[in-house]
């Protein structure tokens, strides 16, 4: 069990559960995204071409908040706008998708984010979403 702290004896104060929470960062809503996904055989073939990442929605033309179909490459809005990309989902049963917000990759069936940079299938769209994003290739990170 982790410790933290002394005290005056020299004994060590055992950390609480919401206290390990808070340092894993569970208590700021952090998540831990999916290294697998079965819904990764829909992906389309050619996730090197998609569309930039200020592509306004296809359905309301909002130009904020929008994601990528990663099954046929369409940009719809979150749910936080008009919902276009949960409709997709729920219409068409594409279930992997991309945000240009904060370049997340989200699975709709798996209800969870997936780690694009890990996962060999999502890595290539998340580099070039954030090519074309930031104008140069994302920093390696270190798994």
């Amino acid at each position: 069990m982790a410790t933290h702290g002394g005290s005056a004896s020299g004994q060590e104060n055992p950390i609480t559960e919401e206290e390990q929470d808070s340092l894993y960062g569970a208590e700021s809503g952090w998540v831990d995204a999916r290294t697998s996904c079965d819904h990764l055989p829909s992906l389309s073939s050619d996730l090197a071409h998609i569309p930039t990442p200020d592509t306004h929605c296809n359905r309301c033309q909002h130009p904020n908040e929008n994601w990528l179909c990663l099954c046929c490459k369409e940009v719809l809005c979150s749910r936080f706008v008009n919902k276009h990309m949960l409709q997709h989902y729920q219409q068409i049963h594409h279930s992997v998708a991309l945000s240009y917000s904060d370049l997340s990759v989200w699975c709709f069936s798996c209800d969870a984010y997936l780690d694009a940079q890990v996962i060999p299938q999502l890595r290539p769209v998340y580099e070039t979403a954030y090519l074309l994003k930031f104008g140069e290739a994302p920093p390696f990170r270190t798994v």
